[in-house]
């Protein structure tokens, strides 16, 4: 399929033009950033890994009732996704302490919270994402209560779903984050689900080793970010059994990288 028209280009995607209207090309890319990109990298395959995993994960929540703009994957790294009007607001679920909320407020990261937890960021880099009550998006209009409702809804059966899902497959789901838009059909809209769900916006440790396979292996320079991502995508069946880049053993890792 050719490319049309760049819309959009984020840190971690570039957004193109649809092949019909009301539709648009999501294409994943392999660059890294962390602290509001602050830090920038490269980790090699993460586009293809995150829109696999994605999909995946838009798939499944599609099938219990989640309204998703995800249409189709359409190769390695991109997909067919409806075109909405993003809600600027980042909606952060937590489930263990981990991160900000550990350094804000003190709390040992990996502490189980009593119950889970609903954050709301204002989508701006320049700002830094700041974190928001609700009294605020209602103050200045970025969602109406109604949405907000909605999107609480969502995020709660999102997160049940998912911690199942990973607690299936030995993976701890500490917190996520998620993006919504809204769906316009002449001057109705719905608020679905957005963006994308992969160990970019994850925090995913395993229940074993309580190894982290997801992004803070870039953020922390721990190392075997490609390893980590691939983990996920194995253990979620997404990559063959047995293929040499289904490769994850992160105690080798750790043994390497104490040698070097």
């Amino acid at each position: 399929m050719a490319r049309r028209r760049q819309i959009y280009e984020g840190k971690a995607k570039i957004l193109y033009e649809g092949p019909e209207p009301g539709t648009i090309i999501q294409y994943f890319k392999d660059d890294a950033t962390a602290f509001n990109a602050q830090k920038k990298g490269t980790i090699s395959g993460k586009g293809v890994l995150n829109n696999r995993i994605s999909e995946h994960i838009f798939t499944l929540l599609g099938q219990i009732g989640i309204p998703t703009h995800f249409i189709r994957r359409l190769n390695m790294r991109e997909q067919l996704v409806r075109q909405v009007e993003i809600v600027p607001i980042e909606v952060v679920v937590r489930n263990v302490a981990a991160g900000s909320l550990s350094k804000k407020l003190g709390i040992e990261e990996g502490t189980q919270l009593p119950r889970t937890l609903i954050e709301y960021c204002y989508k701006d880099d320049a700002l830094g994402d700041p974190l928001v009550s609700e009294e605020h998006i209602a103050c200045f209009g970025w969602a109406t209560q109604e949405e907000m409702h909605d999107i609480a809804d969502m995020a709660i059966r999102i997160n049940d779903f998912m911690c199942g899902l990973f607690a299936a497959i030995g993976i701890r789901l500490v917190d996520f984050k998620l993006e919504f838009g809204r769906l316009w059909d002449g001057d109705y809209s719905r608020v679905i689900l957005a963006d994308e769900i992969s160990p970019d916006g994850c925090r995913l440790w395993d229940m074993n080793t309580g190894e982290k396979l997801d992004k803070d292996r870039f953020r922390r320079d721990l190392g075997g970010e490609v390893e980590a991502y691939q983990e996920v995508a194995r253990r979620l069946g997404l990559m063959p059994e047995g293929a040499d880049t289904t490769v994850l053993d992160l105690d080798t890792h750790r043994k390497k990288r104490s040698k070097d």
